[in-house]
C-alpha cells in the first residue's frame, strides 16, 4: 500500500515540471520545490524579464508643465497670410550703358599727365588725363595752312566772277576757282572737326594761331572712376581703354533666370534681394522687374532680367553679386512659424494640443505638407481636416519630437 502514495507524489511532480520548464534541460528531483516557487513568482508578475508595453499611440508624448515651461513651448493657432510663390536668381548691381564710359584716344599718343585715380568723383567735361604726339602739332599746322588757302580762294573766286561780269575771264577759270575754293572749305571744315574731336580749341586756334603740343582728355559724364589702365610715357592707341567711369544715378538689378523659370517672370513683378558678402547679410532690399531679355544665353541657357530698385539708392556698387527672389504669385494661406515645423523629407511634423492626462500635458503629432519658408513663416497643407482654431505648438517643436523619439531610439 506505500507504493502508490509514492507513485502519485511522483506524478504531481513531473507535472509541475512539465508546466514550468525546466532550467537545466533535465528534471532534478531535489530541486522541484524551488523550481515550483520560481513558477509562482513568475505566475505572479513579481519576477522574470517581461517586455515593455507599447505606447497606445505612437505619435502622442506627454510632458509635465515643468518640462513645458523649460522647453519654452508656445501654443497659438494658424495665420491666414498673403505667401507669393517665388523664382530664385541671381545677379548683380550694373548701371544702364549709358551710365558707363570708356575713354579711347581718338588719334595715338604718348601719355602725358594722369590727374585721377580709382574710385574718384569726376564731373562732366573734366580733364583725367593728357596726351601729347606729333601728329596733334601735324593737323594744326594743316589747319592753318587750309584756312590761308581757304581766303586765297575766296579772293581768287571773287576776280573770276568780276572778269566772267566784265566777259574778259573764261567761263573755265571760273568753274575752276569754284572747284578749288569749295574743295578746300570741305579739307578746312573736316580738319577743324578732328581738332575738336581731340579737344582743341579751334576758336582758339582761329583767335590766337597759336599750335598746342598736348591735348586733354575728358570725361562726357559726372561719376566715379572705375578703372585707369594708363601711366605716363605709355603709347596708346585708338583701340586703348585709357579711363573707365561710372555714374551711379541709375543703379538697377541684372538677373540671370533660367529657362524653366522664365516664363513665370514678368514686368512689374516685386523682388526681394541681398548682397552677397557685403557685411549685412540680413538687410533685405527691394526692387521691381521692368524688363525681360526675350533671348536666352547661348552657354547657360538664362534670360536676363532688369529690375529699378525702390526705392532708388546710391550706396551699392556696380558689380555686386546679388541674390534674389522674384516674387511671381500670391495667395492666401494657413502658416506657422519655422520652429514650429519638423522637416522630414517631403513631409513635415506639427504637434497638436489634445489635453492633458493626471496632470501632464499631452501633444499629438501630425503630417503636414509645408512649402518654401518666407521671412520666418512656412505655408502649411494639412492633409487631414484640421480647424484653423486647432490648438497647435508656435515654438518647441523639436523638444516634444524628441520626447517622442527617445523611446523608440532605446528599443
Amino acid at each position: 500500500m506505500s507504493f502508490i502514495p509514492k507513485l502519485f507524489v511522483l506524478a504531481t511532480a513531473l507535472a509541475l515540471l512539465t508546466a514550468c520548464g525546466s532550467k537545466g534541460g533535465e528534471s532534478n528531483p531535489q530541486n522541484m520545490a524551488d523550481d515550483g516557487k520560481d513558477c509562482a513568482k513568475t505566475d505572479n508578475g513579481k519576477g522574470g524579464n517581461k517586455k515593455p508595453t507599447p505606447p497606445t499611440n505612437p505619435n502622442q508624448v506627454a510632458i509635465n508643465p515643468a518640462q513645458e515651461k523649460a522647453a519654452g513651448i508656445q501654443l497659438g493657432t494658424f495665420e491666414r497670410q498673403n505667401m507669393s510663390t517665388e523664382v530664385q536668381a541671381n545677379g548683380s548691381v550694373e548701371v544702364p550703358p549709358g551710365n558707363r564710359v570708356s575713354l579711347t584716344a581718338i588719334m595715338g599718343g604718348y601719355v602725358q599727365t594722369v590727374t585721377v585715380l580709382p574710385g574718384e568723383h569726376v564731373r562732366t567735361g573734366e580733364t583725367v588725363a593728357t596726351l601729347r604726339s606729333p601728329e596733334y602739332l601735324t593737323l594744326q599746322q594743316n589747319y592753318l595752312q587750309s584756312k590761308a588757302k581757304v581766303g586765297f580762294l575766296a579772293e581768287d573766286l571773287e576776280r573770276q566772277r568780276i572778269l566772267d561780269v566784265e566777259d574778259v575771264g573764261a567761263k573755265r577759270k571760273l568753274q575752276m576757282a569754284r572747284a578749288d575754293y569749295a574743295t578746300e572749305q570741305a579739307a578746312l571744315r573736316a580738319t577743324a572737326a578732328q581738332l575738336r574731336l581731340l579737344g582743341i580749341s579751334v576758336a582758339h586756334l582761329d583767335a590766337t594761331g597759336q599750335i598746342v603740343s598736348s591735348v586733354p582728355l575728358t570725361t562726357p559724364i559726372a561719376g566715379y572712376v572705375k578703372a585707369v589702365n594708363i601711366n605716363p610715357g605709355q603709347y596708346v592707341g585708338p583701340q586703348d581703354v585709357l579711363v573707365e567711369v561710372l555714374n551711379h544715378d541709375d543703379l538697377h538689378l541684372e538677373l540671370k533666370v533660367f529657362e524653366k523659370d522664365v516664363a513665370q517672370v514678368h514686368p512689374g513683378q516685386k523682388i526681394l534681394f541681398q548682397i552677397k558678402g557685403a557685411g549685412r547679410p540680413d538687410e533685405v532690399l527691394t526692387a521691381r522687374v521692368f524688363l525681360v531679355g526675350q533671348a536666352f544665353d547661348d552657354n547657360a541657357r538664362t534670360v536676363r532680367v532688369h529690375a529699378h530698385l525702390e526705392p532708388e539708392r546710391t550706396d551699392l556698387l556696380p558689380g555686386q553679386f546679388i541674390a534674389a527672389r522674384i516674387q511671381t504669385a500670391g495667395q492666401r494661406v494657413r502658416t506657422l512659424p519655422e520652429a514650429a515645423l519638423i522637416q522630414a523629407g517631403e513631409l513635415s511634423y506639427i504637434f497638436q494640443r489634445v489635453g492633458s492626462d493626471s496632470g501632464r500635458v499631452v501633444f499629438r503629432r501630425l503630417k503636414v505638407r509645408a512649402g518654401q519658408p518666407q521671412h520666418g513663416d512656412v505655408p502649411i497643407t494639412v492633409l487631414d481636416p484640421l480647424p484653423d482654431t486647432t490648438g497647435l505648438v508656435r515654438q518647441g517643436a523639436y523638444f516634444l519630437n524628441a520626447e517622442l523619439t527617445k523611446g523608440a531610439g532605446e528599443d
